[in-house]
């Protein structure tokens, strides 16, 4: 039988009209249409200069350690459990001695205010704010002491490379002591810079240059130009002079002859939490644990340094059966989604660091964009385990995931184990 038809009724149109309030603030709708961390790099790729958006976004040499690591994210299956109350879901945890209410923190970024002129300002409000670690880079572009005043109540951890100049090392270790930073992240994937090939064809520098080239690449930017040139000059915590790209400067200043020894000095001399970052095989992270630190974070350096390098999410289970349940595994690299920290978890990482998705919200939108890459993250974080139907962070477990196998080794050498 055909369905009668009749003409519109007025008051039936009324109900299917609804017109929102405009709103005039153009960053806070711009940053509430973003829905996703990918949603904010595409702003922030409209809105940055090349060379500095490429400067984060980029990786070493043909990229193939960043693209393999967010492809491990995306080979998860999630098992779901069922009929379990999940009304309530507490997203906070401890890791390195002190609270996080989520399970990640902010990674240490370098010449973070070259992305945008809040740089770490910014970050470690945001961070504060939210209640999580934020992390100060050796190369960032703020101070020690002006991160703790923008984070006073909150984690701050900072992040240390061994200069050549031991001296300048040491005291930065101090200065952040003095500072009440927390943890310090002893970094030793950096023995030199990795090809970062989109800087060299970028002609990017430190500082920026204007040249024909960023001239012309600025022109359909030009507030990011006006906020570098009317706010305070970059200062380095650890650079006594600038001028070249970001290679030539790591090279100068970092020293290759790093050992052991140098992390013993480090240990003598830091009062708080010590944590190795850029640990990339299990036998690494089986002797790190030996020796007594307190925690390594699993990490490839976001793929800017040896580019076909173990993927740190891959290596997880792994290096935390070796290690065992008391010893605190972090990881990093290729976090793009709340469900990517939520597997992480639940393959035996005590805690997540982020680097570029916060990066894409400060270019995005400064503190603000930080503000937004947070509560996505955030949002995607509860819905998941939600949907997995799991109330705390410690309910989360090896049997909610399974890492499905894209990659795999055709031999390995005699003897050898993977990931050793």
């Amino acid at each position: 039988m055909p369905v009668a038809r009749q003409l519109p009724r007025p008051a039936e149109l009324r109900e299917l009209l609804s017109f929102r309030k405009p709103d005039f603030d153009l960053r806070r709708r711009r940053l509430n249409a973003a829905l996703t961390i990918e949603d904010l790099r595409t702003i922030a790729r409209r809105r940055t200069p090349r060379a500095a958006f490429d400067y984060t976004d980029g990786a070493a040499d043909a990229e193939i350690s960043l693209a393999r690591a967010r492809q491990a994210f995306r080979d998860i299956e999630f098992h779901p459990s069922i009929l379990r109350d999940v009304s309530r879901v507490d997203t906070s945890t401890t890791v390195f001695g002190g609270p996080s209410s989520l399970p990640f923190g902010i990674a240490p970024t370098g010449f973070t205010r070259l992305m945008q002129t809040e740089g770490e300002y910014a970050g470690a409000g945001a961070a504060g704010a939210a209640g999580i670690p934020f992390g100060l880079s050796t190369l960032g572009t703020t101070s020690i002491e002006d991160v703790r005043a923008a984070n006073p109540t909150g984690r701050n951890w900072f992040q240390l490379y061994v200069m050549r100049d031991r001296d300048i090392s040491f005291g930065l270790v101090e200065r952040a002591a003095r500072a009440g930073f927390d943890t310090l992240l002893f970094t030793v994937d950096t023995p030199v810079a990795g090809a970062r090939l989109r800087d060299t064809r970028n002609g990017f520098s430190i500082p920026p240059q204007l040249t024909a080239s960023t001239i012309a690449d600025a022109i359909p930017r030009p507030w990011w130009w006006w906020d570098f040139l009317t706010t305070p000059k970059l200062e380095f915590a650890s650079l006594s002079s600038t001028g070249g790209t970001v290679g030539q400067l790591v090279n100068s200043a970092m020293d290759p002859t790093i050992s052991f020894a140098d992390l013993d000095v480090i240990r003598s001399i830091w009062p708080g939490r010590l944590v190795v970052k850029g640990v990339q095989s299990v036998a690494d992270a089986v002797e790190l644990a030996e020796r007594g630190v307190d925690g390594i974070v699993l990490s490839n350096h976001g793929g800017r340094q040896l580019d076909r390098a173990p993927v740190p999410f891959h290596l997880l289970p792994s290096v935390v059966r070796e290690v065992g349940p008391e010893f605190e595994v972090a990881v990093d690299t290729g976090i793009m989604h709340g469900a990517d920290i939520v597997a992480a978890i639940a393959l035996g990482a005590s805690f997540t660091l982020i680097g570029r998705a916060y990066l894409y919200g400060l270019m995005a939108g400064g503190r603000a964009g930080v503000d937004r890459a947070i509560a996505i993250l955030r949002e995607e974080i509860v819905r998941t385990m939600q949907l997995l139907q799991v109330n705390t962070i410690a309910d989360l477990g090896p049997e909610h995931v399974t890492q499905l196998t894209r990659v795999v080794p055709r031999g390995r050498a005699a003897g050898s184990e993977p990931g050793s």
